[in-house]
């Protein structure tokens, strides 16, 4: 069996590369904030900070997302970092309906349209969704059943209330008419 011990090099006056990029990621997430309160329709759906400085970050908005906000919020990180003191690139990207809902905010924008929920429980509904508050989502769908007298089926309308601590996955459903 072999072991083999790093040595920590004492750095005189010089700061380690971890406390560097805790600096950084600091100074991303601080600038992220300023810009998203000066803009308070928008919002953070994620911020990543991978190898070699590339910083990615996705937002929505409570009215969409245009060019011109993804801009804003690139040119205010851009142009708050020094480039001399440490390389990075930038993403700012807008959240698109292929990654799902995974924020209050994103729920309440998407009322009247139709959503497919996966719960904890694996159970899945889709339907419209007609409510949205801070604790809950209310979908509603029509559904045959059969009928309770007689042969045949008929048309009901279903309704079902989803605390967000059940919520899994959900994603807005695209329909072409």
């Amino acid at each position: 069996m072999h072991r083999y011990k790093t040595k920590r090099l004492k750095m005189r006056g010089q700061k380690s590369p971890l406390f560097i990029l805790k600096m950084f990621k600091e100074k991303v997430t601080k600038l992220l904030q300023e810009v998203l309160e000066e803009e308070s329709s928008l919002f953070l759906i994620s911020k990543e900070i991978q190898a070699g400085n590339k910083i990615v970050i996705v937002i929505d908005g409570d009215n969409g997302v245009t060019l011109s906000d993804c801009m804003k919020v690139s040119r205010h990180i851009e142009h708050n970092l020094d480039r001399e003191e440490e390389d990075f690139s930038l993403e700012v990207l807008s959240s698109g309906i292929s990654e799902g809902i995974t924020h209050i905010r994103q729920y309440k924008k998407n009322v009247g349209r139709k959503l497919e929920v996966i719960m904890a429980d694996n159970n899945k509904v889709t339907g419209t969704l007609v409510e949205a508050d801070d604790e809950k989502v209310k979908l509603q769908w029509k559904a045959r059943e059969p009928k309770p007298i007689g042969k045949g089926k008929v048309t009901v309308q279903k309704e079902l209330e989803i605390p967000y601590k059940d919520i899994v996955k959900a994603k807005v459903m695209v329909t072409f008419n």
